[in-house]
């Protein structure tokens, strides 16, 4: 096994674990959410479509070109592929995107609302966690909308009447920042429902950013 194929391996392999995170941490439910993960400037690896979980193995694991063409995997890879890929192409920075219908910050996608910054731990995905118009699933439109929300400057975002989507730098981070937007939207719901919570100021957020950015380093 080459080098290149190892890390493929290793990647693929990443996917299926954190696939079963997702069902383990309360994320998802079913085979609903898919992980992906860039591999190189022209391929990346993302769950594929329709398997338990539990069940799906590395050699599952779809590896596609930035076209959509698959490369590698025996398994046809999720149908969210399309909004994966817009991600990748837009933002260069990105090496791993997850999607899941967390239920408190689905709630808040169902509603059209925004997550505000009324715990510091939304300084993972920005000032806020916006939320993308609503589109099908599964379609090139729902990339677009969901590119449009993250912008430049956010890391994850609510797809309206749908579910989450995060993007950072690693499969890795982009899953820490799932379980942050959750927590999040779990918190604020639980404040909503005691009174008014107080929402952080923005250049707050930016200097706690800034500091999780150099966290550990």
């Amino acid at each position: 096994m080459t080098s290149r194929d190892l890390a493929h391996y290793e990647t693929r392999n990443a996917i299926c674990e954190y696939g079963r995170s997702l069902l383990e941490d309360d994320l998802t439910t079913g085979t609903g959410g898919n992980l992906s993960a860039r591999l190189d400037d022209d391929l990346v690896a993302i769950s594929p479509s329709g398997v338990p979980y539990d069940d799906v193995t590395p050699a599952d694991v779809p590896v596609v070109k930035t076209d959509g063409t698959v490369v590698e995997g025996e398994v046809e890879p999720s149908t969210e592929l399309p909004m994966h890929l817009a991600v990748y192409e837009s933002r260069p920075d990105v090496g791993g995107v997850v999607h899941t219908h967390s239920p408190y910050a689905t709630t808040f996608a169902s509603l059209g609302e925004p997550i505000p910054a009324s715990h510091y731990l939304i300084s993972f995905t920005g000032t806020e966690v916006p939320v993308a118009e609503y589109r099908t699933h599964a379609t090139a439109e729902l990339g677009e909308a969901a590119v449009e929300s993250l912008g430049e400057e956010f890391n994850a975002t609510l797809l309206r009447n749908h579910g989450v989507l995060t993007a950072d730098e690693s499969l890795s981070d982009a899953y820490t920042v799932a379980l942050m937007v959750e927590y999040c939207a779990r918190i604020h719901h639980q404040a909503k429902a005691i009174g008014d919570p107080e929402i952080l100021p923005d250049d707050e957020i930016d200097r706690l950013s800034d500091k999780l950015d150099a966290y550990g380093q």
